[in-house]
């Protein structure tokens, strides 16, 4: 109990020398710790921007020939390259995404006192942090988040409002609730975008969505402040996520970047659109066909940044494995997601290496 309280004392501290940070975010110095070694800094010259058809989705779940086509070749085409696309059309209530961004808003107003009430526990993902400073103590991120999991399983149908209740107080509920209306909604997106990526891979609409149903996934708010020494810190380091896939929306200032043939590409920001990636556990899920989408964020000195992401992640009891006409020869073992969480929260700093580490310490368990 004593190291966990040690350990929480110095994430608050952290915390406290971010938020001052950010209170003086004229000054010309940042700390030391959110600077990143030479090799890993972000250039000043912004990176050209990564040119991607949008792929229409309401047309491929129409079941309109020519649209499913279409859109079957093109996200099969952007997986096997770099794992990433984007989709329009995709029936989300824009006044919803709205309400999101703004609750966002008002939470990483609010002062630290008041967000420390949902601060993120030592080995747990969920919380609020503005860095992982709990395990690290170098090249700590530009950034505050707020996690928290969601059940797609009816039984858990308010869990993201009960969370955000419990946490920081009966006056949040309305805050909980936009957030719990916003993940069922990215979850029935996800299943949409699974049948997509089961045509493109030639296993049927059905094969991921069965798999997905019922998932257990986690929702991020991203907050990037401005920082007058953009070029010494990264908001996020270059890394590819460990869950099965996400789905961003980044709202108008742009800082997203993505890694395609040795070269830092930034991708626009567009509202009407939804980024969308390939992690690992979908990688292992395709045996490889797919590729899990190496990327990073990078601040700037005049615009604090936002993103809403919800990552998707299978039930805890699913078996994480290719289907057969993908499963020959495998390139990877058989795990299930809560093995890889642990492997990220507890054994692992994820960047990129992350799952071939997992792999490898899968294994050596065995």
């Amino acid at each position: 109990m004593q190291a966990v309280g040690n350990t929480l004392q110095t994430s608050a501290q952290t915390m406290r020398l971010f938020e001052t940070t950010l209170m003086k975010h004229h000054q010309q110095n940042i700390p030391s710790q959110f600077i990143w070694p030479d090799h890993e800094k972000p250039c000043l010259q912004k990176p050209t921007e990564l040119e991607i058809p949008p792929i229409d989705l309401e047309g491929f779940l129409s079941g309109d020939s020519v649209a499913v086509s279409k859109a079957t070749k093109l996200v099969n085409e952007a997986c096997k390259t770099h794992g990433f696309f984007l989709v329009v059309n995709h029936s989300i209530d824009y006044k919803l995404l709205a309400k999101a961004h703004e609750a966002m808003d008002f939470f990483f107003g609010l002062p630290f006192n008041q967000k420390q009430k949902a601060l993120r526990k030592p080995g747990d993902h969920c919380g609020y942090f503005s860095s992982f400073a709990g395990r690290f103590t170098t090249k700590l991120p530009w950034k505050e988040t707020l996690s928290f999991r969601y059940s797609d399983d009816l039984s858990e149908s308010n869990l993201v409002q009960n969370y955000i209740v419990n946490v920081m107080g009966d006056e949040f509920h309305e805050f909980g609730r936009v957030y719990q209306e916003y993940c069922n909604a990215m979850s029935n997106l996800s299943l949409g975008i699974m049948e997509l990526l089961g045509m493109s891979l030639g296993v049927g609409r059905k094969y991921f969505r069965e798999f997905f149903e019922g998932n257990e996934s986690i929702m991020r708010l991203n907050y990037y402040p401005i920082c007058e020494k953009p070029e010494l810190t990264l908001g996020t380091g270059p890394h590819s996520d460990p869950t099965s896939l996400t789905i961003l929306h980044q709202y108008h200032v742009g800082g997203l970047q993505v890694f395609v043939d040795q070269k830092w590409y930034s991708i626009r920001p567009n509202p009407q659109a939804f980024v969308v990636n390939i992690g690992d556990t979908f990688m292992a899920l395709s045996n490889g066909v797919y590729r899990s989408c190496l990327h990073r964020a990078v601040v700037n000195s005049e615009s604090p940044r936002k993103s809403l992401a919800f990552f998707l992640c299978p039930r805890g009891d699913k078996v994480v494995k290719p289907p057969s006409k993908l499963g020959s020869p495998r390139l990877y073992q058989d795990f299930t997601w809560p093995l890889l969480l642990e492997f990220t929260q507890k054994h692992y700093r994820a960047d990129t290496k992350t799952f071939d580490s997992f792999i490898n310490w899968l294994q050596n368990r065995s």
